[in-house]
Order: C-alpha cells, then sequence, then structure tokens
C-alpha cells in the first residue's frame, strides 16, 4: 500500500462487509501496482479471501413473533461509553451504528445501554437486556463478551463486537456471533496469504513485548505450521515507540545465519520502518493492518512511503476502498477542527455500521 497500492475486497454477504478483510501490497509480479498518493486505483485486481457467510441463528418465539406482531425490532447496543479504558472505541462503534440505523431505520427502535468497566457488572445488565430487546449488539470488551458467553443465558440473537479472551477457553453459545476487528484474525489471513501454494519454508515472526503484538504473532505461527510449515520467533524490547537497537543488530545477524522465506512483523508502522532500515530489504514482509496508519483522508494529502514499498498487509474496505459502493452509502465520521483522524477509530466506526 503505502507509495503505490494493490487491493482486494471481500464483503461477507450477511452484512455489508465494511470491516471484511482486505489485502494489500505495494508492489508485486502478479498484481500491477497503482502509482499515487491516494489509494484509490480505478482498476482492482480481486485476491479472494476467506469471508464465510455467518447467519446469526434464531429460536421460534424470537425473531417471527416480533414479525408477527408487527411491532418494532427492538435493538440494544451494549457499550461501555463512560469508560476511561473503552470510552473513545465505544463512542466510535456508537456514531457508526447510528449512521446505519439512521440509513435504514423503519421498523426499529434501537437504545444504548451502559456497560461500564469491568466485567462484575456485565452479567446483570445482559440479563436486564434480555428482557428488554430483541436483539443485542454487544459487549465491546473481551472480558466481557467471556463473561456473558461462560456465565450468561443467551437465548436471543446477540451480536457480540469482538472475541472472548484469547487465554480464555470459551464456547460461544448458540445465539452469541462474535464479529469484530482482531488481529489474531488479521493476522492468520496473512498468513494463509503468503503460504499460499508454498511447499516448504521458514517464516520469521517478529513481534515486540506488547499484548497485542504477541497475540498478532502467536495467531500466525499456529495458522502457518497448521500448513505444514516452519515458524521461527524473535521478540523486540520496545521502549515508548522504539525498538531496542542492541535487538535488532541480533536480528539481523539471525536473519544471515538461519535465511528465512518471508517475515511476518506483528508492528505498528513506525516500528516497521525502524526494522527495515536496520535490517535491509532482502526479504518479504507481511504485516497486519497497523502498517498503515493514516486515514482515506490522510492519504490524500500525504507523502508516499518509498521506504515501506513491497510490504504486504491487510486491511478493511473502509480505509482502502473509499469508492466502493458499500462504503459510499455512508457518512464518514465528523470529527472537531482540533482533532486529527484516528484510523484505528475510524475502523471502529465502520464496525458499528458491519453491526448495525
Amino acid at each position: 500500500m503505502l507509495d503505490s497500492v494493490t487491493r482486494a475486497l471481500v464483503l461477507a454477504c450477511w452484512m455489508c462487509g465494511l470491516c471484511a478483510s482486505a489485502g494489500a501490497n505495494t508492489t508485486g509480479a502478479a498484481e500491477p501496482p497503482v502509482t499515487g498518493a491516494v489509494p484509490m486505483p480505478a482498476g482492482i485486481t480481486a485476491r479472494p479471501l476467506n469471508a464465510p457467510a455467518l447467519p446469526i441463528a434464531t429460536t421460534p418465539g424470537t425473531i417471527a413473533a416480533q414479525a408477527a406482531s408487527e411491532r418494532p425490532l427492538r435493538i440494544g447496543l451494549l457499550l461501555p461509553l463512560q469508560s476511561d479504558v473503552f470510552g473513545n472505541a465505544a463512542q466510535a462503534v456508537r456514531a457508526g451504528f447510528q449512521a446505519a440505523y439512521e440509513r435504514e431505520s423503519s421498523g426499529i427502535e434501537m437504545a444504548v445501554v451502559e456497560t461500564g468497566d469491568g466485567a462484575r457488572q456485565i452479567d446483570a445488565i445482559y440479563a436486564d437486556a434480555l428482557n428488554r430487546f430483541d436483539i443485542i449488539v454487544g459487549p465491546l470488551a473481551r472480558t466481557d463478551v467471556a463473561a456473558v458467553a461462560q456465565g450468561s443465558k443467551v437465548t436471543k440473537p446477540t451480536v457480540a463486537l469482538t472475541n472472548p479472551d484469547g487465554d480464555a477457553d470459551v464456547v460461544m453459545p448458540q445465539l452469541m456471533l462474535p464479529i469484530g476487528l482482531s488481529v489474531e484474525d488479521e493476522a492468520r489471513q496473512v498468513a494463509g496469504w503468503a503460504a499460499s501454494g508454498k511447499k516448504s519454508g521458514k517464516a520469521l515472526v517478529i513481534a515486540g513485548n506488547v499484548a497485542w503484538q504477541r497475540r498478532a504473532a502467536r495467531a500466525f505461527a499456529a495458522q502457518w505450521q497448521q500448513r505444514g510449515l516452519e515458524a521461527l520467533h524473535a521478540e523486540l524490547s520496545v521502549s515508548g515507540s522504539y525498538l531496542s537497537a542492541a535487538g535488532l543488530i541480533q536480528l539481523k545477524k539471525r536473519l544471515q545465519e538461519e535465511h528465512p522465506a518471508l517475515l511476518f512483523v506483528a508492528l505498528d508502522d513506525g516500528q516497521a520502518r525502524q526494522l527495515l532500515q536496520a535490517i535491509g530489504r532482502e526479504y518479504p514482509v507481511y504485516g497486519t493492518s497497523q502498517l498503515n496508519p493514516l486515514s482515506v483522508i490522510d492519504w490524500r494529502t500525504s507523502d508516499g512511503r518509498p521506504d515501506m514499498n513491497g510490504v504486504r498487509l491487510v486491511d478493511i474496505p473502509w480505509q482502502l476502498q473509499s469508492d466502493h459502493p458499500a462504503v459510499m452509502v455512508y457518512p464518514r465520521p465528523t470529527l472537531p477542527a482540533d482533532q486529527k483522524p484516528d484510523p484505528n477509530l475510524e475502523r471502529l466506526y465502520a464496525l458499528g455500521i458491519d453491526a448495525f
């Protein structure tokens, strides 16, 4: 992406699909590069990525009975709007959900329910929502989703806004469908993309010592190994936003000894640029949407980043294809004049649209 881009779009058939992952790479022999700072080429080379239909299961007496009664369908949106940790994310999801609701609100009533921080109260809040709504959307926090899945009776269709905590052994109830922006899902998708057609080869999986990077690294390695391929691991210390200089020197020596077929970098954009400056461009590099640091609007005025040319990543159509009909029908989030666009919050806004 970055200085030039080739993208692929897959829309899941059960939703508008603004958050279905799209593949992007800056250059590639099989896909013609598109030049320019704005990632909006006239032609798109499609790459078929897995986006299975995921229907919400229903039972007699829920949706069918509601339709027969001709009363509005009641949707409860459970969000931690006042949370110090999740408040900004919740506000972004709410704005996207509201934008979709305003476009198609006929026969539907929607209400927002505050969930607060922590899983101690979520069971009571969810139980109350079951009495008030026909469909529940939420919770947003991983621990809350796990608590509802494990401790509550999920008797009505529930769209969870994330997967449960990855370290918890949670079996999702039949009527609970988790969606969301999962870095683990992105990493697995990248692994399938990178492994396509390969019968052998080592992947060096590089991460920093922060939680989301470790989760992405584990997910990529597991998917890579499921295909019978070998995954090597390297973790770099991170101080602030900077990678350890000593760690980068050691990594460069290791590359010279082990010669992997490719690198998966579970890093953000700034860290990935530090890495590439230190080790050079000898190996193919893959990563997640965290390698795309800008919003679509920012790309229109941003300088190109030639130091990232050739890096392959996935991101959602909302961030890559502003000219696609499924994206164009919804308004972009509005921001105060003194606030810069945040691509992560924009992705959550698109998640809100998809959730509706």
